[in-house]
């Protein structure tokens, strides 16, 4: 499989993402982006022991000492402590500020490993390498990072873009399929926000896409980076358009802080969460109850559920009023005007919402 390159435009800091087949083994992409031949390698003990000595090796036959940091696996380990793990080991090893930190794993490792880069040293390079369907469609590009807080996710952190992502569509092939199934929601919500003809083909192609079809895999993985790095070049701070990409979060980082980090997966979060948010669109009038139908087959078939946790409604409230959609006070949610276009909306009605929240929930 041939490999494909888009890129982040933003200026001088615009950077390339790589997607193809065997891409850990090519040390000629990485080189162009190291400030000097050493590297801290930022992984997991789930991801670590499959592929931290494949990308070592590669580097290290190129010249480059690669520092390996091996940190716990899960969402509940997104945190200060776990943090200090990886600045702790860059100063025990005296990693300087052009040493580049890469983050080899899934979501959780990009975003710790990114906010260590923007603080260590004020700044140092760092690249992406995600291993996981959800990191290679969403949260490798884009520049977010950070930590969760006990009573927000993902509220502690900077906007810090990569010098490059490198995602080998390979490293699919040992991911779970609960892990599988978390990416296709960020997937799906790309042809939700702003590409109904991309919706459409993945309802030809789920199938493909479950069964790890390599070609099908590529071109979901293309098609969702083009859409982001789209977003991102146009608003990187999110002060506008970009906040689409937050379509059943704010919902779904409810679910998950509600249920405590790591009981439901982000992606299992922003899939309930989207059912929400159609729901909610539906109550506007905005869309159909066919429509919201046909998204609930959607996530249904890509293995996902469809039916959010019943926390309560205050639960609720309270969670999503520590979101950084929050402007003066007021909630803002990604809906939907249609299939294929979403919109930030400040003013859904709160008797709506409040519906949604008894009616669109199931049990605990």
């Amino acid at each position: 499989m041939n490999m494909q390159t888009l890129t982040v435009e933003l200026g001088d800091r615009s950077y390339p993402i790589h997607i193809g087949v065997g891409l850990l083994d090519r040390a000629d992409l990485i080189l162009p982006h190291l400030g000097q031949r050493r590297v801290a390698i930022v992984t997991n003990t789930t991801v670590g022991p499959l592929y931290l000595g494949r990308l070592t090796a590669t580097l290290n036959s190129a010249g480059v000492e690669a520092l390996p940091i091996v940190l716990p696996d899960g969402e509940v380990y997104k945190n200060w402590e776990t943090l200090n793990l990886i600045f702790d080991a860059l100063l025990s090893h005296r990693a300087e500020r052009k040493t580049t930190l890469i983050a080899l794993g899934g979501g959780v490792i990009g975003d710790l490993t990114g906010f260590a880069a923007a603080s260590y040293q004020r700044g140092v390079p760092f690249i992406q390498v995600p291993t996981t369907l959800l990191a290679q469609v969403d949260s490798s590009v884009g520049g977010k990072t950070g930590i969760n807080h006990p009573q927000g996710k993902n509220m502690i952190g900077a906007f810090y873009q990569p010098r490059l992502v490198l995602a080998d569509i390979e490293t699919l092939n040992t991911l779970p399929e609960r892990e599988l199934s978390a990416g296709l929601a960020e997937v799906i919500k790309y042809g939700l926000i702003r590409d109904l003809p991309f919706l459409e083909w993945l309802e030809a192609n789920m199938d493909r896409l479950i069964a790890r079809d390599r070609a099908a895999l590529a071109y979901a993985i293309r098609r969702s980076c083009e859409s982001k790095a789209e977003l991102v070049a146009a608003d990187e701070r999110e002060a506008g358009s970009r906040a689409l990409l937050n379509l059943g979060h704010t919902f779904g980082h409810a679910i998950e802080t509600g249920m405590g980090y790591g009981v439901w997966l982000h992606g299992e979060g922003v899939s309930a969460g989207t059912m929400l948010a159609a729901d909610l669109s539906r109550r506007m009038g905005n869309i159909s109850q066919a429509d919201v139908a046909r998204i609930d087959r959607l996530f249904k078939r890509a293995g996902l559920p469809t039916v959010a946790p019943n926390l309560g409604i205050e639960a609720y409230l309270n969670h999503m009023a520590v979101d950084k959609k929050v402007e003066a006070g007021r909630m803002r949610f990604v809906l939907l005007r249609k299939l294929g276009e979403g919109y930030v909306a400040a003013d859904a009605p709160a008797e709506l919402l409040r519906q949604t929240l008894i009616e669109a929930t199931g049990p605990v």
